[in-house]
């Protein structure tokens, strides 16, 4: 069943289009008011700034069958946020990141890729978690 919100006010989702923009059309980022403004441009700044960690961090706990660049765009940004949330904002359940980037999802995927993006997170979330309570 799809959760249908007001895409403007969802940070997840503003955060995933300043991310894709960034990432793959080179977009200048701005940050409008919002009320979770310093939110959206943490999760934003931080995961353009650390992109290469991230990237090595799913590289590391995918695996090698999985081609990260073989994912669609919306995937990589989304995952890439997501990612970034799961090593870098501890106080955030691994349950509430997904849900809410499941959630937002919905703007942009299937509902056959949400299941799939499901999945990923959740196997992501639970290894960076458990690998790096140093973080």
């Amino acid at each position: 069943m799809r959760t249908y919100l007001n895409s403007k006010n969802n940070p997840r989702v503003i955060i995933i289009q300043k991310l894709y923009g960034k990432f793959y059309n080179d977009d200048d980022l701005d940050f409008p008011k919002h009320r979770f403004k310093k939110f959206i441009k943490d999760i934003v700044l931080g995961t353009i700034e650390r992109n290469e960690l991230i990237l090595s961090e799913l590289d590391t706990k995918l695996g090698s069958n999985f081609v990260f660049e073989n994912l669609d765009k919306v995937f990589q940004t989304i995952l890439k946020a997501a990612t970034y949330e799961f090593l870098y904002k501890p106080n955030i359940s691994i349950n509430i990141i997904i849900k809410e980037y499941l959630n937002s999802s919905n703007f942009f995927l299937e509902d056959s890729q949400t299941k799939y993006l499901n999945a990923l997170l959740d196997n992501i979330g639970k290894k960076l978690r458990s690998n790096n309570a140093r973080i």
